[in-house]
């Protein structure tokens, strides 16, 4: 699974980079340590009601995708991996696979592998953070949805919609791989418009866009446990720690 990731850019060059409109009223703090029900940068496209016309947007999302059937916005706490075997099919992700997709950009994400006792050591997990070997922003595969809240009468009033966002996940390979047996799946940007375009429903098509992120080239290092605890935050999650193997 992917249950954290740091996505710390600025949303003025995430909008330069992805081409989209950005609304400067909508601020997100740089977050070395995005937790599940955080808000998080998203690129999405929609088609204006009014125009027809079609904008691509940046824009916050809350991680953890809440079905528009969902009774209750505590299922997205569960909800933060869409398993790309299952996305077309499973009901609570078909209908925002079929229509409503997304790119969440991201510095590179954290998994942690487990390391078995030894005589002189406890079991315990040691994390990694996985990046591009290039520095560059991963665009994770993501879908989004709206649930309206039934306890507030008014449509228009703050908090009657939330719109929630997952990652779709795949197998792990390459340097993601040694460390979880579960990855995130990423666009290139090549693929960009087709993954966002709301009018492209063909699902085998769409599932041949998703890939390996930075194709496949990442680098895998062991950090500090203190990214276990979701109150740290800060670039000192990034460092290399002496004590666990660098893969």
């Amino acid at each position: 699974m992917c249950g954290r990731y740091a996505s710390t850019r600025r949303p003025q060059d995430l909008a330069g980079l992805f081409d989209a409109r950005w609304d400067a009223d909508m601020a997100l703090a740089p977050n070395w340590n995005v937790a599940p029900t955080n808000d998080v940068w998203s690129v999405l496209e929609r088609v204006e009601r009014d125009t027809g016309e079609i904008t691509r947007q940046l824009r916050p999302l809350r991680w953890g995708l809440v079905p528009s059937w969902a009774k209750s916005p505590s299922v997205g706490s569960k909800m933060i991996n869409a398993r790309v075997e299952s996305v077309a099919e499973k009901p609570a992700y078909r209908r925002a696979f079929a229509k409503r997709r997304c790119l969440l950009p991201a510095d590179g994400f954290y998994e942690w592998q487990a390391i078995a006792a030894t005589e002189t050591t406890k079991a315990r997990k040691q994390p990694y953070f996985i990046s591009p070997e290039d520095g560059q922003v991963m665009a994770l595969a993501g879908l989004y949805e709206y649930w309206r809240d039934p306890d507030v009468a008014d449509d228009h009033a703050l908090g009657a919609w939330w719109t929630t966002c997952t990652i779709i996940t795949t197998e792990a390979t390459d340097a993601a791989g040694h460390v979880h047996p579960r990855m995130p799946l990423a666009i290139a940007p090549d693929d960009w418009n087709a993954w966002l375009d709301p009018a492209h429903q063909d699902a085998d098509e769409l599932r041949a866009l998703l890939g390996t992120p930075a194709a496949g080239h990442l680098d895998a290092r062991p950090v500090s446990t203190a990214v276990n605890n979701v109150r740290n935050n800060g670039p000192h999650l990034l460092d290399t720690v002496t004590d666990g193997p660098k893969r």
